[in-house]
């Protein structure tokens, strides 16, 4: 990570704060401060070790993470999944950390962001375990909360990680993990992809990095993880549970309290010159990991649907999960109302979908705004549909996640093309 960070040094604006910044509140004021900025805070009051934040909070620094530009992310992204790389590059825990010691979480600079949240929490964490049954390794990144100096617990949705546990669970066995904290974008993007169970996270990054890729062997589980600052062995116990939130959720409100299972940690290991990585929740850095890999299945759908497809963005202003805009190069009449479509079955989640011509840029809200402006009958390019399943992030939707969804058709109607010609974009 700190190779890369020194890449951003150089081309996109650093803040570094040198007065002392405490833990709990007060370093997080500062990441609301400067929401798009690379931030590096040399002094927290209640840990010895510096702390970054921002590194990949704009799709301009993970289009450098991923050698390409904003416009090809997506198509950078589905070329990974559907290409992963195996590894086979390995080194040794002596030979990338300088310290390994018992697990003691009060030694990081763990943040509290918000004043109701259930306590610290580790935001960046990705957690790496192996499926039980076959052997397949899993990394993703999961929100951590802080129960005491070797334990915590991890929000877990019904994916692989969960799978895992569950199958662990039956076995009446832990289920051994690591977290690796602070690693370079491109693999931190690669632990948010939706692949198959079959399929290795850490084999995406790889094809991220050109086959370039570095992991590292534990010391007391059978895991390999990718090159980090910080290193967390343990195990995810059977049978127990405890209280993880209130914790703020990618809408900028507060998500639920439930019961999630319980880590117990053994060993951390790092460096001397280690920096933990904190993620803002509700941050651009939060929105665009967890929104980002949602865009290639909304394209693979559009692409069946109408193949002249260009790009897709999950909005910023939509929390890069409740608002889609998609550019097509229209054919016929009707490919906006069926582009819409496809994208509202193909993230389910997904609330309002625009659909505009090539002419506008996907990745400018003022130029979307553009398209509804002049190009938008109400009464004839808008489509609601009520009762429809959404996110239970909405805090729209009702107990059951059903909401109510629109699409809207921001294309130029094709027999009156020169009527809606823009004159600064041709010229």
């Amino acid at each position: 990570m700190q190779e890369f960070l020194k890449t951003l040094e150089n081309t996109f604006n650093t803040i570094k704060i040198n007065d002392e910044v405490s833990a709990k509140f007060e370093a997080a004021g500062f990441l609301k401060r400067y929401p798009k900025d690379t931030i590096i805070m040399e002094k927290i009051r209640e840990s010895d070790m510096k702390l970054v934040s921002g590194i990949c909070n704009t799709r301009e620094k993970i289009a450098m993470a991923l050698n390409t530009d904003v416009a090809g992310i997506t198509q950078k992204i589905m070329d990974a999944t559907n290409n992963p790389v195996p590894v086979t590059d390995y080194e040794s825990l002596k030979d990338s950390f300088d310290v390994s010691k018992s697990a003691d979480l009060t030694e990081l600079p763990i943040l509290t962001y918000y004043q109701r949240d259930g306590g610290p929490y580790i935001t960046s964490g990705v957690v790496i375990a192996k499926d039980p049954e076959t052997g397949v390794r899993n990394a993703s990144i999961h929100r951590m909360l802080i129960l005491g100096k070797d334990r915590l617990t991890a929000r877990i949705v019904p994916r692989h990680l969960y799978t895992y546990h569950k199958r662990a669970e039956e076995l009446d066995e832990p289920l051994e993990l690591a977290i690796a904290i602070g690693m370079h974008p491109a693999t931190l993007l690669a632990t948010t992809t939706s692949v198959p169970i079959n399929v290795d996270e850490l084999e995406v990054a790889n094809n991220f990095h050109q086959g370039k890729m570095k992991l590292i062997k534990c010391e007391n589980v059978d895991l390999e993880v990718p090159e980090c600052e910080i290193l967390l062995e343990g195990r995810m116990l059977p049978h127990e549970r405890a209280e993880e939130g209130p914790f703020v959720d990618l809408t900028d409100t507060y998500d639920v309290v439930r019961m999630e299972p319980v880590i117990e940690l053994d060993k951390m290991h790092y460096r001397n010159d280690s920096i933990y990585h904190a993620i803002m929740p509700a941050g651009f850095e939060h929105k665009l990991l967890q929104g980002l890999p949602q865009e290639p299945r909304i394209f693979n759908a559009v692409q069946n649907t109408v193949p002249t497809v260009k790009n897709v963005a999950l909005t910023e202003g939509g929390c890069c999960w409740l608002h889609a805009a998609i550019s097509i190069q229209k054919q016929t009449q009707g490919d906006g109302k069926n582009v819409m479509m496809a994208a509202l079955s193909a993230h389910p989640s997904l609330k309002h979908c625009i659909v505009v011509d090539e002419d506008i840029d996907i990745f400018d809200a003022e130029d979307i705004e553009y398209a509804v402006a002049t190009r938008v009958k109400g009464d004839e390019d808008i489509l609601i549909v009520p009762g429809a399943r959404g996110s239970s992030l909405d805090p729209c939707a009702k107990p059951d996640s059903t909401t109510t969804k629109i699409g809207v058709d921001a294309t130029k109607p094709l027999d009156k093309l020169d009527k809606f010609e823009r004159v600064s974009f041709s010229d």
